[in-house]
């Protein structure tokens, strides 16, 4: 036990360098406080979801089963992207309740925690990206930001600066409210009872089997979801703002239904595209977000104009004069979506509105 702990605490007491407000070169002395029920946790479910997903591959088994967890894992990713992301913390767009109703029951299918604290912790993590209140800081490597922060206990500043994010558009809407309330109950239900059993009735599948393959479905859309947060924090290029540490990564992207585009998003964040390159095939969100547009069942779909993104450009992109070596934003300046106090005035009033609700 002694070589496993060891082997983590390297893992974590690398000599780290991160950035507050005023300087990307403070030391943190922070002191990793693992958790190690999440650790045995995650090794089962990343060994047992492995084993899910090579029984993907036995089609001649397991077709039905197979295609049944696909379904479900683009639920999932829908869940996470169009809804916890897109529409509850960067308010990128509105949604009647039916589709609201639908993409909390995906989300709770995702089981990454309540919509809730989905948002908060994302709304902290664009408001100090890359600083000790980051959840997921991704200066502390690619194991902390990819599953390692949540192995551990949350920085203390995590905890402070997350009391000062507005929270209260969703303190009162109704199904966030209800999905938190009755969050373990739904999670049961939606994310285990319910997708494991219908492969079971349905089509006699193997409890076993269809019990693996749900971890399968579950572990690849947590990577999926993580990979955000580690690579695309790390590989890319940055024609947007070369200050900050978000990137734009084609494989996440794809990997990520459009979530990817990260550079752009961490400048823009209430964009509903969260991008401004690429077409559907990178980018299967804001598909399905058009899509629902189109039934009548998302509205106010924001997004910035050309001009907008070329004057950022000019400012603090790959071209600019700016120093590179030298941090000209301050945290400030960080918004975490539509509704941020810190957004301009400017930014509102061009900001474009399409397929607005009479």
């Amino acid at each position: 036990m002694k070589i496993i702990q060891e082997g983590f605490k390297e893992l974590f007491y690398k000599k780290e360098i991160t950035k507050n407000q005023n300087s990307f070169n403070v030391k943190s002395n922070y002191k990793y406080n693992i958790v190690w029920k999440n650790v045995i946790a995650m090794i089962y479910l990343h060994f047992g979801g492995l084993y899910g997903c090579f029984l993907f591959f036995k089609l001649h088994e397991t077709a039905y089963t197979s295609f049944w967890y696909i379904f479900m894992g683009l639920c999932t990713s829908m869940g996470i992207t169009a809804g916890a992301h897109r529409l509850w913390c960067h308010r990128t767009y509105k949604a009647k309740w039916p589709l609201r109703f639908l993409l909390m029951l995906s989300q709770t299918l995702a089981y990454q925690n309540h919509i809730y604290e989905w948002v908060r912790d994302h709304r902290v993590h664009h408001k100090f990206t890359d600083t000790d209140a980051d959840p997921h800081n991704a200066r502390r490597g690619f194991f902390f930001s990819h599953i390692g922060w949540l192995l551990v206990r949350k920085h203390p500043d995590v905890i402070k600066k997350g009391a000062t994010v507005d929270m209260s558009d969703l303190e009162k809407d109704p199904i966030v409210v209800f999905q938190r309330r009755w969050y373990y109950v739904l999670l049961v239900f939606v994310c285990i009872i319910i997708p494991v059993w219908i492969p079971c009735y349905f089509w006699n599948e193997k409890f076993i089997t269809s019990w693996y393959m749900n971890l399968g479905r579950y572990v690849w859309t947590l990577n999926s979801t993580w990979l955000v947060n580690s690579a695309a924090h790390m590989w890319g290029m940055k024609p947007y703002d070369v200050n900050i540490q978000p990137t734009e990564n084609l494989f996440v992207s794809l990997f990520a239904f459009g979530e990817g585009w990260h550079n752009y998003h961490h400048v823009f964040p209430w964009d509903y595209k969260t991008g401004e390159l690429g077409g559907y095939k990178t980018n299967l969100t804001t598909a399905f977000i058009d899509f629902c547009a189109l039934l009548g069942q998302a509205y106010d779909l924001k997004t910035v104009p050309e001009e907008m993104i070329a004057k950022r450009i000019a400012r603090t992109g790959n071209e600019s004069s700016c120093n590179k070596n030298e941090i000209i934003h301050h945290h400030e300046d960080m918004k975490w979506g539509w509704g941020d106090k810190d957004m301009k005035p400017h930014e509102i009033e061009e900001t474009r509105i399409f397929n607005k609700k009479d």
